[in-house]
């Protein structure tokens, strides 16, 4: 029973050197150094202070992305103690002690520095030859560019490691397709492609356009394998729904995961919750929480309210009114009603407060029980301090001529009445029955005398003049079939009103809320909410020093310098290898040449090389060329702030297909003995020179040693490179 032991245990595996020493020698160009410079280097001024909200705890929200790439560098400040007190507000400012500089940068290098063995991994699956693949690595290792961009708190070596783990991992799926369908490592790779193309989604955008790829080509292999007879139904749409479950239903339950802990771990009111409706802001910690914990749910008669302005930018507003009336006569001569001015004032006020009222009734505090307000009711909204009717009739708004002025009546016993009934509209309303709640509820007011909308119009257009303090205007608009945010309210501060004399009300507004009912939001509708904030949510793009045209990349004209020393000459640029660049540019053109001449010529039923070449040479294009393609053209249709780092998951393919090319040339081409031995010597010189680029720049790409004066404008190779010299 026990005889198994009379023989040692032995256990034997495969060891890649190549892929081995390719790892050693990425983790080497990456990690060496990873402290210097202690200072903050570039967008780290960006990414820092995303960090430092994590460590805290408090919500913010990133407009250039998901959060999923920021958890990742937040990781690397948790693991290294970071506490997130730290000021990120200037290029070049030296870290305080409390800063784990390493730890911060770590997981960027170790992203950049696993590009280099998943090159050479993505060739070999192609079925290229091992020396194209080693070839296909190496040059990834001396990409200066890739080099700068992953030593770093900066979010691209991770967003094209993941990129480049989904490309291998599809490959590894699709070659196993035939000869082990449905084992484990079938499994595995489709899983792996999924996951990896959620996480490249996840840290960027820029994601989608690998992910989007790598579908496509999935669905074009489904298409091929609809022809093989030898596929059963059955088989045919397990296959189908194994793609599905893996290529997008659990990217898209890892996307929701993302944000599932992004806003677990954000759950403080921060700087950045003013420009999330009242319901989110509520659900944080502290801030408007702290204002609105326990308020009243239903909106009854006699409720004293806020009304917050749905559409939130550029800035939140609420619905405001003060003793001030509209001058009797604007600045282009036309005449106003002179009644009192109805605005709406981006800060908390006293003067923000309203009274709904029932028009029937002169009582101006809730009955007991209380009588709630539901869609399509008629109220009237009488200004807590002034107490003067919110009006509109038929005069012209100051700033809008073709809309209706808002404003609280005065009586001056002439011919204007007041119309002052408003019906109140639930838009998200479950049923016409629903009751307006608080915070909940997102409500439009319809005048009942003019169907004219209540609308913050000066939150996308001008403010007031001196006469009405420079605050946002407010209009009747009138109600068309779609609608705007911005003639959208909800009740933010909520109390019910117990006082009837003026005075008492007065102290009882002045007296902060505290009820007993709350309010949260479900996950979904958190991730809603963020989600359209992100994609909706854009600064107005300034011109950079450093921003660039995608024009401006392929021949690169331009770097951006990343760091400087505050008393050398020490620099840190991110600038690529000259030779790399152009050897990939060159490829590419060699490979678009090459196909339509052989597309051409298989036209005409002339067959320059083998099939089995043809279709190495398509597969790889697809995954090379197209992966090029996918990742740089739509940058040419984007109306945003360009950066020459936004072109390195572009180049990264334009890379991988230099040495496609090359081995192409050498096995078809290059038929004679002599002309493939000039060939392999070409080759050598040009590979040679690649290494003299990288050692040129590396003092740019490291940041050090210090430079010379005379060494630093040595290294200016074109005009349009921005080396920073310092004057004499």
């Amino acid at each position: 029973m026990l005889g198994f032991l009379k023989e040692p245990v032995v256990v034997t595996a495969k060891i890649n050197v190549n892929l081995m020493a390719l790892t050693v020698m990425g983790l080497i160009s990456r990690l060496w150094g990873l402290c210097y410079p202690r200072a903050v280097v570039f967008d780290e001024v960006y990414y820092g202070q995303f960090v430092s909200l994590y460590m805290k705890r408090i919500f913010f929200v990133d407009d250039s992305g998901p959060p999923f790439g920021h958890m990742l560098l937040a990781l690397g400040g948790y693991l290294g103690g970071f506490d997130g007190n730290f000021l990120w507000n200037r290029i070049g400012a030296e870290y305080s002690m409390n800063v784990p500089v390493w730890s911060l940068r770590l997981l960027p290098a170790l992203a950049g520095a696993l590009c280099v063995p998943l090159a050479y991994q993505i060739l070999v699956e192609l079925h290229f030859s091992h020396c194209a693949a080693l070839g296909a690595a190496l040059l990834i290792l001396l990409e200066n560019s890739l080099i700068t961009q992953s030593r770093f708190m900066l979010l691209e070596s991770i967003l094209i490691f993941f990129i480049l783990l989904a490309v291998l991992s599809y490959l590894k799926f699709y070659n196993l397709q035939k000869r082990s369908a449905f084992s484990g490592s079938w499994w595995f790779w489709l899983l792996l492609t999924g996951v990896a193309c959620s996480c490249a989604v996840g840290v960027k955008y820029m994601g989608l356009f690998t992910y989007m790829l790598l579908l496509a080509i999935a669905g074009l292999h489904f298409w091929h394998m609809i022809g093989d007879q030898n596929l059963s139904n059955v088989s045919l749409l397990c296959h189908f729904l194994a793609r599905g479950l893996a290529l997008i239903i659990i990217p898209m339950g890892m996307y929701l995961s993302f944000f599932y802990v992004h806003l677990a771990l954000l759950y403080r009111s921060g700087p950045h919750d003013q420009i999330m409706t009242s319901a989110f802001q509520a659900s944080l910690e502290g801030g408007l929480a702290r204002i609105t914990q326990g308020q009243p749910l239903e909106v009854a008669y006699g409720s004293q309210i806020t009304l917050r302005n749905v559409l939130g930018k550029p800035m939140q507003c609420w619905l405001h009114s003060h003793t001030n009336t509209y001058p009797i006569r604007y600045e282009n001569g036309r005449g106003s009603s002179h009644q009192q001015q109805v605005t709406c004032y981006p800060f908390k006020d006293v003067n923000n407060w309203w009274i709904v009222k029932d028009p029937g009734m002169q009582q101006l505090v809730v009955s007991n029980p209380p009588r709630p307000v539901r869609h399509g009711h008629i109220v009237q909204l009488v200004h807590g301090i002034t107490t003067r009717y919110l009006n509109t009739h038929d005069v012209a708004a100051p700033l809008s001529p073709h809309s209706q002025e808002v404003s609280c009546y005065i009586d001056y016993n002439i011919s204007m009445p007041a119309q002052n009934l408003w019906r109140v509209e639930i838009v998200n309303r479950e049923s016409d029955t629903d009751v307006w709640k608080t915070i909940l509820s997102e409500v439009r007011f319809v005048h009942v005398n003019t169907s004219a909308v209540l609308k913050a119009s000066g939150v996308i257009g001008a403010s007031l003049p001196e006469w009405g303090y420079r605050q946002l205007e407010v209009v009747g608009e009138k109600l068309s079939k779609g609608y705007h945010q911005s003639m959208v309210w909800n009740v933010e501060e909520h109390r019910y009103g117990k006082s009837q004399e003026q005075k008492e009300r007065e102290v009882e507004l002045h007296s902060p809320t505290q009820m007993d009912i709350s309010k949260n939001l479900s996950f979904m509708a958190k991730f809603t909410e963020l989600q359209w904030k992100i994609l909706t949510l854009k600064n107005e793009d300034t011109e950079h020093k450093y921003s660039s045209s995608a024009l401006d990349w392929i021949t690169m004209d331009t770097n951006i310098a990343y760091w400087l020393h505050p008393t050398s000459g020490a620099q840190i640029h991110l600038l690529g290898n000259v030779a790399t660049w152009a050897s990939a540019n060159a490829a590419a053109l060699v490979y678009l040449c090459l196909s339509l001449w052989y597309l051409l010529r298989r036209r005409r039923k002339i067959y320059d090389i083998p099939e089995d070449a043809w279709q190495l040479w398509v597969s790889a294009g697809g995954i090379c060329g197209g992966g090029w393609a996918v990742n740089y053209l739509p940058f040419f249709l984007m109306e945003k702030t360009l950066f020459l780092y936004h072109y390195l998951p572009a180049l990264t393919f334009q890379i991988l297909l230099i040495p496609v090319v090359l081995q192409h040339l050498g096995n078809h081409l290059c038929r004679s003995v002599l002309l493939k031995s000039m060939f392999s010597a070409l080759i050598v010189a040009w590979f040679s020179s690649v290494y003299f680029v990288y050692c040129t720049f590396s003092p740019v790409t490291y940041g050090q040693p210090a430079l010379s004066l005379t060494e630093l404008k040595a290294l200016r190779w074109k005009d349009t490179w921005n080396i920073l010299i310092r004057k004499q």
